[in-house]
């Protein structure tokens, strides 16, 4: 269980984690570089006690967090877990929030989207193993890049999604129901990714948006976001690649191209503050449905 946040009237915790990411993505957008831009290395934020990795809305929240402190790790846990781990939260450290989802009298859940489960949502803080002295984590657990792209090369190809390359742009065509991306020699690595981490991103972009179909998860916004719909879209598929890349083990590079939705990003934030635990609860989703296609058929 992680600490509970003090019940306070004037705690809001939708705008508290929105502010939050919203400040990482300003802080990053003359780069173009957004906090779901991480490294292999970091991966998906992963609870120290529990081992098992975060979702939805506090993925981001906490790479947003990482971001703007400077953190290193990609290892959270809270006070009290910490305790039971034998290390020590140092003194005057700040917790981060994060977002659990509760039924009256269950066990808390992660990262529901509440506009379709009516849940009540419950504020938790906690610290980044950089602010935490006498723990180590277990050693190295990612796998070399040759692998984690064959890994990736295999995940694709179960979809058995359409991927067509031609053309200058990446794109999902939905009137045809299939990707549509540039030759592979046309993309080019970065000095913290290689030419086929940049490829498997940008599929993994369009292959976010080749599930949001109507005869796969059907994802609309009805009238909720108007104009900015597209936009919101295109958040979803930002954060399911970048949950894809961060469990499959590759890096996940800024695209320059994207840079046009950024305002448009910042706005919808603003201007809601549940906006971006949507786009989150929706990007869960679509990755959590396209990990399905690889899971062996039951016996």
């Amino acid at each position: 269980m992680q600490n509970p946040v003090p019940s306070n009237d004037r705690f809001d915790l939708y705008r508290a984690v929105t502010d939050k990411i919203v400040a990482a993505i300003e802080a990053g957008a003359g780069r173009f570089v957004m906090p779901w831009h991480v490294s292999a290395a970091t991966g998906r934020p992963t609870n120290a006690l529990t081992g098992h990795g975060y979702r939805g809305v506090n993925v981001v929240a906490l790479w947003a967090e990482a971001v703007m402190s400077g953190y290193g790790t990609g290892w959270w846990a809270s006070y009290r877990q910490w305790e039971r781990l034998g290390a020590q939260v140092r003194r005057g450290q700040r917790g981060s929030v994060i977002v659990f989802y509760n039924h009256l009298n269950t066990a808390p859940t992660e990262d529901l989207d509440d506009s379709r489960h009516r849940l009540v949502a419950r504020a938790f803080r906690v610290f980044n193993l950089d602010q935490v002295d006498g723990w180590q984590p277990p050693g190295p657990t990612s796998v070399p890049t040759v692998e984690a792209l064959a890994e990736v090369e295999a995940f694709v190809a179960a979809t058995k999604a359409v991927v067509v390359h031609a053309g200058s742009r990446a794109c999902y065509r939905r009137d045809y129901d299939r990707i549509e991306l540039p030759p592979r020699d046309r993309f080019r690595g970065t000095p913290t990714s290689s030419a086929s981490e940049a490829y498997y991103g940008t599929l993994l972009h369009e292959l976010t948006h080749w599930s949001g179909a109507p005869h796969r998860l059907d994802r609309t916004f009805g009238t909720r976001f108007g104009d900015n719909d597209y936009a919101v879209e295109e958040l979803v598929a930002e954060l399911g690649a970048a949950f894809l890349c961060a469990d499959l083990g590759i890096a996940n590079e800024p695209r320059p191209d994207h840079a046009s939705y950024i305002a448009s990003w910042l706005k919808v934030l603003n201007d809601d503050s549940r906006a971006v635990f949507t786009a989150a609860a929706r990007a869960n989703d679509s990755a959590t449905y396209l990990q399905g296609f690889s899971e062996p058929e039951p016996s």
